[in-house]
């Protein structure tokens, strides 16, 4: 509510002042420049004076404020359950930057030839050593190197093989599964 002496300003004018009279829901104002203007009530909005301001941050009890202050829990992490089987699955990085120490020079079909060549490598590896499971990042990009390693990887008999875990690797990698033979 405003009363006789309130500073005011104008909500959608650049206009402040002084108020001289209040009339049910009129009001009038003296401008800065001296003007007598009326605006209605919801049209103005009371200033502060700045040594009010002060005073009013002042009397802010710091204490009181600190109380409301809660100090945030320490985030508890949920250990992540290590199936027996996933122990020591050997990963192998396709990415070129991990194969060669400096790809320039080499083209798309030299780049490609090498990640798929060390894939077949390590495919290889894994059926004479009777690892039983492998997994191969290759990442999102356009496709085309898990294309070729889907190709790859169908070529082999006695081996199933899908995307990998998608919260460890996300979609960038695929996971493959040797079928053992007892011989």
């Amino acid at each position: 509510m405003l009363v006789k002496g309130d500073k005011v300003s104008v909500l959608d004018e650049a206009i402040n002042g002084t108020v001289v009279s209040v009339k049910n829901n009129e009001v009038l104002i003296e401008t800065e420049d001296g003007f007598m203007m009326t605006f209605l009530v919801n049209e103005l909005l009371k200033v502060q004076e700045s040594s009010d301001l002060m005073n009013s941050i002042k009397r802010v009890d710091l204490d009181e404020a600190s109380k409301d202050k809660v100090e945030p829990k320490p985030r508890s992490f949920v250990k992540e359950k290590k199936d027996k089987r996933d122990v020591g699955v050997p990963e192998f990085d396709l990415h070129i930057e991990k194969l060669v120490p400096n790809k320039r020079g080499m083209s798309n079909y030299d780049i490609l030839t090498l990640q798929t060549e060390t894939a077949r490598r390590h495919i290889e590896f894994a059926i004479r050593n009777r690892i039983p499971k492998i997994v191969f990042i290759h990442g999102v990009g356009e496709g085309i190197l898990k294309a070729e390693l889907d190709f790859l990887l169908g070529r082999y008999d006695g081996i199933d093989f899908q995307d990998a875990n998608y919260q460890k690797y996300g979609l960038g990698a695929t996971e493959v599964y040797f079928r053992q033979n007892n011989k």
